[in-house]
């Protein structure tokens, strides 16, 4: 499948913005909690909150990241994403027991952090490989 420039551009934006989604949801819920008990009601309390998201994180990362890739032909942009996306898979899945309510926040951090700076290379290298003017 071909995609434009500009569709995987916007695949990279949304996956960032996907990341940061949850790591503001890892920030705002503890804070949103001490000042606002009832918060606690609403489903982005939730563990399946976090598991929506990375069921949309990482087939929308892991595509970007290959189609960029394709393109650009620098795959060392995959490491970025595979291991962001492995610290957020350990964070959801073992990080509360692993490393305690703190430490699962800064994994999490940690890895859209990881993930979203791959995105980020991603886009600027899909920019950079189709806008290199024409020789002859």
């Amino acid at each position: 499948m071909k995609l434009s420039n500009s569709s995987q551009i916007t695949l990279d934006k949304a996956a960032v913005y996907l990341s940061a989604l949850c790591a503001i949801q890892c920030l705002a819920l503890p804070l949103s909690m001490i000042f606002l008990p009832s918060v606690t009601l609403l489903p982005f309390s939730e563990e399946l909150f976090h598991t929506l998201l990375l069921f949309l994180v990482i087939p929308i990362s892991a595509f970007a990241m290959l189609t960029g890739c394709k393109k650009h032909k620098n795959y060392n942009i995959i490491y970025y994403g595979a291991l962001g996306l492995a610290i957020l898979l350990v964070s959801a899945i073992y990080g509360h027991d692993l490393f305690g309510e703190s430490g699962e926040i800064a994994s999490t951090l940690v890895g859209t952090s990881v993930l979203s700076f791959g995105h980020i290379k991603n886009q600027k290298l899909c920019k950079e490989c189709c806008h290199q003017p024409l020789n002859g």
